[in-house]
């Protein structure tokens, strides 16, 4: 069984004026990780959209040091971005559709994730979203550390940072065994 992990894929990563957004480069992969997307959905895939959540006054989250508040909670920054939003609108009441809220860059930590997959029979999963290097690059590494088989469509993940997307790509492949499509 497969699930498709869509991370981040917000207005505060992707939009032209999001607060620590991608810009062009996130939003280059519209297309084609809302393709996947809704193709997982036809095949009854489960779909978890595991998305940032943030509150700016909390002085003990290490993000709140480096990086300027983004994803926070109840703002429009942290709503899905463009076709992927119309997506979980018209089909976030299905059973194969789940939110998930994440407080760190990866998926799995501090989350039941691992349970929601492991109580449907997942073992392999499918990552998209933003960023490249490092929230998908850090569920990325959580899963391979939990024994899934990973694939990561190229077409289908983005960064602010081109040199560090193409790093984390040689790393899906090199390190961790993904089959990059």
């Amino acid at each position: 069984m497969r699930a498709l992990l869509s991370i981040d894929y917000t207005n505060d990563f992707v939009a032209t004026d999001g607060k620590l957004t991608t810009g062009a480069a996130g939003q280059a992969i519209e297309q084609a990780l809302v393709a996947v997307t809704k193709d997982y959905f036809q095949q009854g895939d489960l779909i978890v959209f595991a998305i940032d959540g943030h509150d700016p006054n909390d002085r003990y989250h290490p993000e709140n040091k480096l990086f300027p508040p983004h994803n926070v909670i109840g703002t429009s920054g942290r709503k899905l971005y463009g076709a992927l939003a119309d997506f979980y609108q018209a089909n976030q009441a299905d059973e194969k559709i789940l939110w998930l809220d994440k407080r760190h860059y990866s998926a799995f930590s501090s989350t039941d994730l691992d349970i929601r997959l492991r109580e449907r029979g997942i073992t392999e999963l499918c990552l998209t979203g933003v960023c490249t290097d490092i929230c998908v690059l850090h569920t990325a590494v959580d899963a391979y550390n939990l024994g899934y088989r990973l694939t990561i469509p190229e077409n289908g993940v983005a960064s602010f940072d081109e040199v560090g997307h193409t790093w984390a790509l040689n790393h899906f492949k090199n390190t961790l065994g993904a089959t990059i499509g």
